[in-house]
């Protein structure tokens, strides 16, 4: 999964020795970790698609330490990024990272069992194909009682919602045409022919947090 994105897109600049600072991360992280305790079970496995710095993963991993969390991104060196802010935290509960192209069929069977799955802010960087490989490789990857919870921008109902939106989906769309805001409605389709039933949240920044459960045979 290699492609050009507009500068305005994944924005991280380097810090302290290997670390990466994500601006998007610092302000986020804290509403997505609520809105995980809110909504996820008190423990088990947890798997991190696409976590980018590591800012997320540590803030999550504090917030519900219940989980043994397995960050993941497929850029060596956010993957590095990922490994410093994890041992400067001094956290037990997170685990090395390890490389993860979710968007290739196939990872479930390597990344089986997991009680949650999150995902922050890469389903507008990818195509529709790759968004629904990458749903339905989730879902089969989660536990019965597990939960996926995918948080983002989205239009809702072919709509967005701000001009800074309808100005970031346009930067996205030209450098390339397959990617971009996916839309609400989409999203419930594809989940559900995943075979998870979504509830979604309104989130800081116009975002949306979706978590997605199995649903009743």
């Amino acid at each position: 999964m290699s492609r050009a994105l507009p500068s305005s897109a994944s924005i991280a600049t380097p810090a302290e020795g290997a670390k990466l600072h994500a601006p998007s991360a610092a302000r986020n992280a804290a509403a997505i970790a609520t809105f995980l305790r809110d909504n996820a079970a008190s423990g088990g496995r947890a798997l991190e698609i696409a976590s980018g710095t590591g800012q997320h993963v540590i803030t999550f991993a504090e917030t519900l330490p219940g989980f043994d969390w397995q960050p993941t991104d497929i850029a060596p060196e956010r993957l590095r990024s990922i490994d410093s802010y994890v041992d400067s935290s001094g956290l037990r509960n997170v685990r090395p990272a390890q490389i993860l192209n979710a968007t290739a069929a196939g990872w479930s069977a390597e990344h089986g069992g997991q009680d949650l799955i999150v995902l922050v802010n890469l389903l507008h960087l990818i195509s529709k194909t790759e968004t629904r490989v990458l749903l339905n490789e989730a879902a089969q990857a989660l536990t019965p009682e597990g939960a996926l919870m995918v948080y983002g921008p989205f239009t809702r109902d072919g709509n967005l919602i701000s001009a800074a939106d309808e100005r970031f989906d346009a930067e996205l769309r030209a450098a390339d045409p397959t990617i971009g805001y996916k839309d609400t409605s989409d999203m419930q389709e594809w989940l559900s022919q995943a075979g998870l039933t979504a509830l979604s949240q309104e989130m800081p920044a116009n975002n949306l947090g979706f978590i997605a459960r199995k649903s009743a045979s």
